[in-house]
Parts: C-alpha cells; sequence; structure tokens
C-alpha cells in the first residue's frame, strides 16, 4: 500500500468534502422547502444570467443582421449557421477543458497526490456541471471575469 503524503491526503479529502457538499446542499434544500417557488412574473428583475443571455441574444441578432445585408443573405439562414458553429466551438472548447482536466488528475494520481476513486469523483462532478460553468466548464462565465 501506498503512503499519501499528509498535505495530498488533505487536498483530496477536500476536493472530496466540495463534491458531496455540492451534491448534498442542493438536495437537501430541494427536498421540503415549504416556502412557495417565486414567481416568474415580469415584476422580478432579471438575473444576472439573464441580462448576460439577453445581451448576448441581442449581439447575435445583430451580428446576424449585418452579415446577412453584406452577404445578401437570409437573415434566418445567418442566424442558423451561426448559432451551429457557436454551439461546435463550445463543444469542442469543453470536450478540450475536459481533456485537460482528465490529464492533470492523471498526473496527480500518478504522483500518488490523489487516489484513482477521488481522480474519477473530481471527473463526474465536472461533467455533471457541479463545479459550475457551462456544461461543467471551469473557464469564466458571468462574474467571473467573462463577459
Amino acid at each position: 500500500m501506498q503512503i499519501v503524503p499528509r498535505k495530498a491526503a488533505l487536498v483530496g479529502l477536500g476536493a472530496a468534502g466540495v463534491l458531496a457538499l455540492a451534491v448534498a446542499v442542493p438536495t437537501v434544500a430541494l427536498a421540503e422547502d415549504p416556502t412557495p417557488a417565486p414567481s416568474t412574473s415580469s415584476s422580478s428583475a432579471p438575473s444576472r444570467t439573464e441580462q448576460h443571455e439577453e445581451r448576448r441574444a441581442e449581439h447575435n441578432r445583430q451580428l446576424a443582421e449585418g452579415l446577412a445585408a453584406e452577404l445578401g443573405v437570409d437573415v434566418e439562414k445567418v442566424s442558423a449557421a451561426l448559432e451551429k458553429v457557436q454551439g461546435d466551438l463550445r463543444t469542442g472548447a469543453e470536450q478540450e477543458r475536459q481533456a485537460k482536466l482528465k490529464e492533470r488528475l492523471d498526473a496527480a494520481v500518478e504522483e500518488g497526490k490523489l487516489t484513482r476513486e477521488q481522480a474519477d469523483a473530481i471527473i463526474a462532478g465536472a461533467e455533471a456541471g457541479v463545479f459550475g460553468g457551462k456544461g461543467g466548464g471551469f473557464g469564466p462565465g458571468p462574474g467571473r471575469g467573462g463577459r
């Protein structure tokens, strides 16, 4: 049996604890919440994420209209093409982030800093989106240095 240094063990336990809390807290909070769900009426102010998405949609609409006018192509066709390309780019970037995370975790396992079980739990959490970001990524998003 390999002896894990104390610092590595603490880091691994901390990561496992964060993962456990990230799964348990929302589950407990939603289990029996006696308060009614907030109204989705127009009187409530949009969240920061909603505001970001609205700005992004407006920017994409303006971009599609400009490209359509410049190229002499239908706006809907340009919008559909932009959505497809942006989706493909996001998917590729997410796959690259996941691959880099797996490489770093594999190296930590080889160095004895994490167990395979801890690394697998972190990977599962990242793939499930537990750590934030869209699609479970770790890159900047609204409020974290993103635009």
